[in-house]
């Protein structure tokens, strides 16, 4: 690994320097039951040395179950560190969103007590004191210590600054290995009502804030040099049905401009993570559009790609979220090329309603499975099983001008050769109202919901979205509970309870959601 700096380069504030110690000597700090903080928004950003030093002590002592902790972070971290946690029964109650399958298993077993919600929102509820009212030890990662004690983060903002608002303790890890991301940041801690300030942000290369943010140096109780790298997110490459997803979508932006409902740059693009994501930004490096923004939450490694295609001015995110390779040694490789077009935000300020509907960004986001009547899940498979949580989609969904979301048609099975359908008759869990969505496209096609009433909404998504095995199926329940409902006087969005989920328990019973009627044994009518 290159070497980028020294901790004495780093610590401008050099009464800290008295204050260095190993990631080993500060576990004498951590008491079972505490409150910690963490810096982090994917696995970028985040404390390493310290958390997994704890790791080993915990399972060099076989302390499992007896040193546990509350973790409040902006998002997901990097597995070797709260996922390891979750393996060694580390973490007691964890908000707002996670990754990785040890702390999922924790959780859906009821051994990790998981709180979900809109990003932005957690936010300022964390430094509102509405989850605890102190956080008992703050890790926060940094490029440099400032001579006035402020904190430089490295490759996300996360909420650092709730986190320092209401935290009893700091221990700073000062990263050098890797380059100072100072300047890279527009930090801000907005102000509780009744004094909160807008935010002024009319373009994605606005600034408000500082390079750094403001910390008492007498809180901190040390300073830890960690040298480990982001684990980064995996990179998700774009297949055929990602790909027939991209072109509709880039379809739909031409006739958008064609019908002068969009510029010829679009507006600012939000996206999400995955194997679609990534292959809607590839569409639009090779696509027609030019000079476009990007105001979002995560920049992915094809967020390079545009950068490269000459078609990306300038992108603001709360985090670098790239691959481990190549994304984060092609990033420091070519930092003159893309760092001056990068603006980092923390998470209160990334996801604000404000400036997400003043800029009139364009959301795209992957659901677990939306239904007919364009209700999308995100986060409970079956509506029981929590995956990672809602993350900051509904930030957007709920706020931008273009609100759409993307899935396949169906997700492959063990036990069946098509697979389970993402569109459902109802969704059995919602984070994601008819009432926050445009637009919903599969591979099959793209549904255009704008001033579609209900009954012509589920139509359009059944003619449009729907895989061919499925598409009779759905049909002819949306047919039966038009007849029905209507004919009860109940039908501006038909359902019929007794029968709108028998999918979904046909696949728990026989590994099939191909239903051969939609007959009932009990009329639960009657």
């Amino acid at each position: 690994m290159s070497e980028f700096g020294t901790l004495d380069s780093r610590v401008h504030r050099k009464a800290l320097l008295d204050k260095v110690v190993s990631a080993e000597e500060c576990i004498q700090f951590f008491k079972s039951g505490m409150d910690l903080g963490w810096s982090g928004f994917t696995p970028a950003g985040y404390p390493k040395a310290i958390p997994i030093a704890l790791a080993d002590h915990v399972e060099k002592n076989n302390l499992q179950g007896q040193l546990k902790f509350n973790l409040f972070i902006g998002a997901s971290v990097g597995a070797e560190t709260e996922d390891r946690w979750a393996s060694l029964d580390m973490i007691d109650r964890r908000w707002p969103y996670q990754t990785g399958k040890n702390i999922a298993k924790g959780i859906n077993e009821g051994r990790i007590r998981m709180g979900d919600k809109h990003l932005s929102l957690f936010a300022q509820d964390l430094g509102y004191g509405f989850y605890t009212p102190k956080i008992d030890i703050a890790i926060i990662e940094v490029s440099e210590i400032l001579a006035d004690g402020s904190l430089v983060p490295t490759s996300s903002c996360g909420v650092i600054g709730e986190i320092l608002m209401i935290a009893d303790k700091i221990i700073v890890e000062v990263n050098t290995g890797q380059p100072s991301f100072r300047g890279m940041h527009d930090c801000i801690i907005p102000q509780t009502p009744p004094n909160r300030q807008p935010f002024l942000i009319t373009k994605a290369s606005d600034r408000i804030g500082t390079e750094s943010f403001p910390c008492d140096p007498d809180k901190i109780i040390a300073v830890v040099e960690s040298k480990n790298r982001d684990k980064g997110r995996a990179f998700a490459d774009a297949d055929e049905t990602s790909e027939a997803i991209a072109g509709h979508i880039m379809q739909f932006f031409a006739d958008e401009v064609k019908a002068g409902r969009l510029p010829e740059n679009l507006l600012p693009l939000q996206s999400g993570v995955g194997s679609i994501a990534n292959a809607v930004v590839g569409g639009l490096a090779k696509g027609p559009f030019k000079n476009l923004t990007v105001y979002t939450e995560v920049l992915q490694d094809t967020m390079l790609d545009l950068f490269d295609s000459g078609k990306l001015d300038a992108a603001s995110s709360c985090s670098l979220s790239l691959s481990e390779t190549p994304g984060f040694p092609r990033f420091f490789d070519n930092w003159d090329k893309y760092a001056d077009k990068i603006t980092l935000r923390p998470l209160s300020i990334a996801n604000a309603p404000e400036p997400i509907r003043r800029l009139g960004c364009i959301a795209m986001n992957t659901p677990v499975e939306f239904d007919m009547y364009a209700h999308a899940n995100s986060t409970l498979v079956g509506g029981t099983r929590m995956i990672n949580g809602l993350g900051g989609s509904g930030d957007f969904l709920r706020n931008g001008y273009l609100k759409i979301m993307h899935s396949p048609s169906v997700r492959p099975s063990k036990t069946d050769p098509t697979g389970i359908t993402c569109v459902v008759p109802k969704a059995p869990h919602i984070d994601h109202t008819e009432h926050d969505l445009d637009v919903l496209v599969t591979e099959q096609g793209l549904a255009d919901l704008r001033g579609l009433a209900p009954k012509d909404r589920a139509q359009t998504i059944i003619d449009k979205c729907v895989h061919p095995e499925y598409k009779p199926i759905i049909q002819e329940y949306f047919d039966m509970a038009k007849k029905e409902c209507l004919g009860k006087s109940v039908g501006h969005e038909p359902q019929l309870f007794d029968r709108c989920f028998k999918m979904q328990q046909n696949l728990a019973q026989n590994g099939t959601m191909k239903i051969k009627n939609w007959d009932i044994k009990v009329d639960l009518c009657e």
